[in-house]
């Protein structure tokens, strides 16, 4: 009767996502084509006034001093780097266990990736390893707040400051997350270091339905460089006092995230109850372990990402999870340090264990705003039965 009833409950469900688009969509399906026809009627379909508006609202919203707004997430480091003065042979010290983009563009650039190991349980960048990966080439460092909570800024700005290093903050995963100094001061990320980066890829918690990306900083002079160099280092239309490049923020995908930005926290809040009640199914299994929460940073999750033990064949569950309608995904399969690309770099298996580790115990499961508690109840039902 048990699997009677689970079928039944499958087969009355939606298709479960790992990110439900269509349905956040459909919620707030009136404010968004409101303002993309309003885009359409004013055909300003390059900076126009939409892109200023968006901005003006992101800086409110995280509180930084300046945001400026480019074509991508990548983008966005990129240009953090070229107007952070960043020369060829300078070197960038950037976690091994990431999404490929926040060392690619330091390659691009002519920089040595410095790679450094993560914190195990909380995947952060292991901040008491800073200073044995600094030298006298060594000009900043990039932390990633991965999967939705801030890295130790504390710590990391502190080790910054004493040796003189540039700092920029990868926060494509945590938009809206909150970090609290231990004095109590309170920061949004992406705005505590030289430059915070961020992406708008449709799937991210504060996403447009294309391309867009944006850059924070509290420095007015940085910020004039950061709108220069996206904009082919003009300041001036048709006088280019630096070398730049084309990237921008579509005025159609800056009405969108005008719409969406308004309901960001509310977007947080369903994120966190969905992460909740996975977390009250797996807090004491014996071979699944639960995403640790630093103390000092507020979580959004982007990612809901368990450790499976080293005796659970991760392929095997995950295809598990596939037969039973469940969608997974490793965030990530292999270490920066250990991809084809930057292999010149110095990488080498054991290099950074900890980041080989997690590569081999990772797995991603579904999380968004959208989702019922019928359709978690069930994964979690599943996910349980395998361990029977």
């Amino acid at each position: 009767m048990e699997k009677l009833n689970t079928a039944i409950c499958k087969k009355s469900m939606q298709k479960i996502q790992m990110v439900d688009l269509k349905t956040q969509y459909q919620k707030i399906k009136g404010d968004v084509d409101a303002a993309i026809q309003e885009v359409l009627d004013q055909t300003a379909f390059i900076n126009g006034p939409q892109v200023k508006k968006f901005t003006e609202e992101l800086r409110e919203y995280t509180g930084a001093g300046y945001v400026v707004t480019c074509g991508n997430g990548t983008d966005a480091l990129q240009i953090a780097m070229m107007a952070l003065g960043f020369k060829p042979g300078d070197e960038v010290i950037v976690p091994a266990f990431t999404y490929v983009a926040t060392v690619e563009v330091i390659a691009l650039l002519g920089l040595k990736p410095v790679f450094i190991d993560v914190i195990e349980d909380t995947f952060e960048l292991d901040f008491n390893q800073l200073e044995s990966k600094i030298t006298d080439k060594t000009v900043g460092i990039v932390t990633v707040h991965l999967y939705g909570q801030c890295s130790n800024m504390e710590e990391i700005l502190k080790v910054a400051e004493l040796y003189n290093l540039k700092v920029i903050e990868d926060n494509a995963q945590a938009i809206g997350a909150v970090y609290t100094f231990s004095n109590g001061r309170k920061a949004q990320a992406g705005t505590m270091g030289d430059i915070g980066t961020t992406s708008f890829f449709p799937s991210k918690n504060l996403g447009c339905y294309g391309d867009g990306g944006a850059m924070f900083t509290n420095d007015a002079s940085l910020a004039e460089k950061l709108h220069m160099i996206a904009n082919h280092g003009q300041k001036k239309k048709y006088y280019h006092d630096s070398i730049g490049v084309n990237s921008r923020l579509d005025t159609m995908q800056a009405a969108i995230l005008s719409v969406k930005l308004k309901h960001l926290n509310r977007y947080s809040k369903a994120r966190n109850e969905v992460a909740l009640r996975y977390d009250l199914a797996f807090a004491n299994h014996s071979k699944v372990r639960i995403p640790k929460r630093v103390k000092n940073s507020s979580h959004v999750f982007h990612q809901y990402t368990i450790r499976l033990d080293s005796s659970i064949n991760r392929d095997e569950f995950k295809e598990y999870l596939a037969q039973k309608g469940i969608p997974s995904m490793i965030y990530y399969p292999l270490p920066l340090h250990l991809q084809k690309a930057y292999l010149n770099y110095g990488g080498k298996e054991g290099g950074f264990p900890i980041a080989e580790k997690l590569c081999k115990q990772v797995l991603s499961l579904p999380i968004h705003t959208e989702m019922g508690q019928d359709q978690q109840e069930y994964i979690i039902e599943q996910i349980l039965n395998f361990f029977v």
